[in-house]
């Protein structure tokens, strides 16, 4: 149940279930280095029914990210590597004709399982992208004429190389618009890649993770308990409005082709919750707000040509309308 007014400003309790998530940075921390924007966008989207699109040069643990996470929280996960000849039966599944019953059974794909890892997804058609369309937003998969729903908790984390490396096909509008968050994975800093060779010449191994002593701190009923309690998060009228505005400022900003869609308002808006109850609080804050609106939002919006040959970007764009957008008292 949401909180009144009244009672959002009481301070929150210790809560065993928010403290095991915001442990899983610390187990991920055992394989990964660095990365702490990228775990905790992963934990809210994972947390609010959704999903993450993880972009970055070759090399920079994407993939061992998401490996990492999936252990942190008990899940299963399948990898499938999007590549130029995948079709949509390889990540849905098919029907296959069995002959001792004369008839066709359908063969579940990498898709029914817990957490996808979709390596490279811009290397394939957007034919076989758009197989993911249904899964990500109904949780569900239509093959023969039939919906078969998922596994749950499900979330698609996906991996993509920078639009500008050779074999990449941009992913359509309607799937980006599914990704709660783009992360991206800058390459490290000096001293995080000292640490990076530091643990392999002691012999890590990133096909070992159990040999990295990563514990599961957290499971499928955690994460239930944990969206419970994330409902129950207070939103005020004005925080509300303040997202609204956001949006509707990059739909009239005019350097900006497309603008944020109002499922990309309210995907926010939820993430933003979710980012006050791993902080500890049980109210949203502007700054819940604007420490999600670059991840949030910058993958819906699309720049105008005229704009990038002036040497504006998304980033640039979006700190503008942060700057002039009036901010709840």
């Amino acid at each position: 149940m949401t909180q009144s007014p009244q009672e959002h400003t009481a301070p929150p309790r210790p809560d065993p279930v928010r403290e095991a998530f915001n442990g899983v940075r610390t187990e991920i921390g055992k394989a990964v280095v660095g990365q702490d924007q990228a775990v905790t966008g992963m934990l809210i989207a994972l947390l609010c029914r959704s999903h993450v699109l993880l972009e970055g040069v070759p090399g920079v643990a994407k993939t061992l990210l998401v490996r990492s996470f999936a252990a942190a929280v008990s899940l299963d996960s399948a990898r499938v590597q999007f590549t130029p000849d995948l079709m949509p039966s390889d990540v849905t599944g098919s029907l296959v004709y069995d002959a001792s019953v004369s008839d066709f059974s359908f063969r579940p794909g990498p898709v029914f399982t817990n957490i996808l890892i979709a390596d490279e997804i811009n290397r394939t058609p957007p034919k076989t992208q758009s197989a993911l369309l249904e899964a990500m937003e109904e949780h569900q998969v239509s093959v023969g004429g039939r919906s078969r729903s998922l596994p749950e908790p499900f979330m698609v984390a996906a991996t993509e190389n920078p639009v500008e490396y050779e074999g990449t096909y941009p992913l359509p509008e309607a799937q980006l618009d599914r990704f709660l968050f783009k992360l991206v994975l800058d390459l490290p800093s000096r001293e995080h890649e000292f640490e990076i060779l530091d643990r392999h010449a002691r012999g890590f191994d990133a096909a070992r993770l159990s040999a990295a002593g990563l514990r599961r701190v957290a499971d499928a009923d955690l994460i239930a308990r944990a969206r419970e309690a994330i409902a129950g998060i207070y939103i005020a009228p004005q925080i509300i409005t303040y997202v609204v505005d956001l949006a509707r400022a990059t739909r009239q900003a005019p350097s900006l082709a497309l603008g944020v869609s109002p499922r990309g308002a309210t995907r926010m808006l939820g993430a933003a919750r979710a980012h006050a109850w791993l902080s500890g609080r049980n109210y949203v804050t502007p700054d819940d707000v604007k420490a999600l609106t670059h991840m949030a939002l910058g993958h819906r919006v699309i720049l105008r040509p005229e704009a990038q040959m002036d040497g504006l970007d998304v980033a640039g764009v979006l700190d503008s309308i942060l700057a002039t957008t009036e901010v709840p008292r």
